[in-house]
């Protein structure tokens, strides 16, 4: 039988000190993967970090801005050591096209698109050295599917991610290294939960199939599937959790 028990291997998740991220960490860390919290905000991947080791995980953290094209040594060996990276980090800038500046647009493709190919990069080539076959999951979003209005920067750089996840896949797959995507929908948090109370939020939900939004503990299944030896033959894929708003006719 299949297992996503993941004792024994080292996970690093990017963007892991708040939402996502952090919800990322722990279910790693509850499966029983070393986890490293890397994120700018140190403080509250401490605090996380506290919290897994009180419960019997394993964790530490790494400070990393994932824009930094060429990290310190130091942060360079920690990359090319983990088994499991999670390419979490992005960062959202709602604005028209029509007023989308230049510094918006680049800090957004830097963060969402750049940063994860570059960590993927010295994760590989880690994975390569060592001979350590590995599993890349990148955060992808079905706005890298789909479009919206006010989001250019961010529909453009999610759905370079899912091309990344394909063409990373098929270079990689010669090396053991898999690579493979989870596109969210909607995802409850508490930064988006006024929205989603407004009349134009609860119009939103009323579009989605299932009539909901999504939760984090929607994600746990894909991530642990992604994470363990469950998706060996796996490669290239994307996993759409959204659902069924894809699907939703026009």
């Amino acid at each position: 039988m299949i297992s996503c028990d993941l004792k024994g291997r080292v996970a690093l998740v990017t963007g892991a000190s708040s939402g996502l991220g952090a919800e990322f960490a722990r279910v790693l860390a509850s499966a029983g993967a070393e986890v490293i919290l890397a994120a700018r905000r140190q403080s509250n991947c401490e605090q996380l970090a506290s919290t897994i080791r009180s419960t019997g995980g394993q964790c530490s953290t790494l400070a990393l801005d994932v824009r930094d094209w060429m990290p310190d040594k130091d942060t360079m060996a920690v990359v090319e050591k983990v088994d499991i990276l999670v390419n979490n980090a992005g960062l959202a800038k709602e604005s028209a096209a029509l007023a989308l500046s230049e510094s918006d647009w680049d800090d957004v493709i830097d963060t969402n698109l750049k940063g994860m190919f570059r960590l993927a990069q010295i994760a590989a080539n880690g994975m390569r050295a060592g001979k350590r076959s590995g599993s890349i999951i990148n955060i992808a979003s079905i706005l890298g599917l789909r479009q919206a209005g006010g989001v250019a920067s961010y529909a453009v750089a999610k759905a370079g991610v899912i091309q990344l996840t394909k063409v990373l896949a098929l270079e990689f797959a010669r090396y053991g290294v898999r690579v493979n995507a989870i596109a969210p929908g909607y995802i409850q948090t508490a930064i988006n939960e006024p929205f989603f109370a407004s009349e134009a939020g609860q119009a939103m939900i009323r579009r989605i199939p299932q009539r909901r939004l999504g939760r984090m503990d929607d994600l746990h299944g894909p991530l642990l599937l992604l994470a363990s030896d469950a998706s060996a033959y796996m490669t290239g894929s994307v996993i759409v959790v959204d659902g069924g708003h894809l699907t939703s006719t026009l």
